[in-house]
């Protein structure tokens, strides 16, 4: 009965021998919070809401410790906040690009409006063209990101 008993207790020992000395690595990844804003509304008081829920997002985040991506789609109405003569948040927009807040206009939105103003228009340096707003918004949400529509 001894060397049954001594049996079963060095084939436990063994079995867990591994699993003890082993050690599990931390978790290094980090989460990283991934957040589209549609902006479809030329209105002043929407665009700075747009930029104060991706400034507070962005801080909130940061003081954690966390990583967060936070991109600006604008389409329709709402690319006169990225149009380099008309948008009445400009000041705002450049001081988020350099914290790290993307921004992205809609190349179908401003073909229409080159063409029904007859003129060339630019965006802002900050944003970048897209081929098309809504297409960009979905494609992000494929991915995983949070839509969010102030």
């Amino acid at each position: 009965m001894r060397s049954l008993t001594a049996a079963v207790a060095l084939a436990t020992a063994l079995a867990i021998a591994p699993a003890v000395g082993q050690q599990r690595p931390t978790q290094s990844k980090t989460k990283v919070h991934q957040v589209v804003i549609q902006v479809d509304q030329n209105d002043p008081a929407v665009m700075n809401l747009a930029l104060n829920n991706a400034d507070n997002m962005r801080t909130y985040y940061e003081g954690k410790g966390q990583r967060v991506e936070i991109e600006l789609v604008a389409f329709g109405p709402g690319l006169n906040m990225m149009r380099a003569d008309t948008s009445p948040v400009k000041d705002r927009l450049a001081a988020l690009s350099k914290q790290g807040v993307r921004f992205s206009g809609c190349g179908n939105t401003k073909a229409n409006q080159s063409k029904a103003e007859n003129k060339e228009i630019a965006l802002l340096a900050e944003a970048r063209e897209v081929p098309t707003g809504v297409v960009r918004i979905t494609e992000l949400q494929e991915q995983g990101w949070t839509y969010l529509r102030p």
